[in-house]
């Protein structure tokens, strides 16, 4: 597996990648953030857009918000952020997921951060024992509602 920023022929499938590994969180085909998980133009635009690849596949993205980037939500100028971890469906429990966080971890560490924080929907269980399997907690006072009727919990670790 190889990581590396997204290209930009890979954009329209990391969008797909990244709808379908949030699926089953949106509230279905209506829910407005589905054009947000599928704007991985937007992300390879205003963040560091990752990927992991495999034989030429996309099996998982994550956006690292440095500072300045628009898609920042929590992160403070100490702090490295990232977003829309995704794995692909059919390539989940391979380690991917931890892989792209690592490494935004590191990019963190190279823009001179000393935490990482993010944010992720309270039914995430999945990613959160992820989270906690790499070390980070809950930050109870930095969860946030960023629309009426979505409250999202805030995790960091110190890097």
């Amino acid at each position: 597996m190889e990581l590396r920023r997204a290209r930009a022929e890979e954009l329209e499938r990391v969008g797909e990648v990244t709808l379908a590994a949030y699926e089953s969180f949106t509230t279905g085909h209506r829910d407005p953030y589905r054009a947000r998980l599928r704007d991985a133009a937007g992300r390879h635009r205003d963040s560091e857009l990752w990927v992991a690849v495999e034989d030429g596949a996309v099996l998982g993205s994550v956006s690292y918000c440095p500072p300045g980037s628009p898609w920042r939500e929590l992160g403070q100028d100490h702090e490295g952020e990232f977003r829309m971890l995704a794995v692909a469906p059919v390539a989940q429990g391979r380690g991917i997921g931890a892989a792209l966080v690592r490494l935004c971890e590191e990019r963190a560490a190279g823009h001179g951060a000393t935490s990482m924080v993010l944010s992720s929907l309270p039914e995430m269980t999945a990613a959160h024992a992820l989270y906690g399997r790499l070390g980070y907690a809950r930050l109870p006072g930095r969860d946030w509602d960023p629309v009426p009727g979505v409250h999202l919990v805030a995790f960091g670790r110190p890097l």
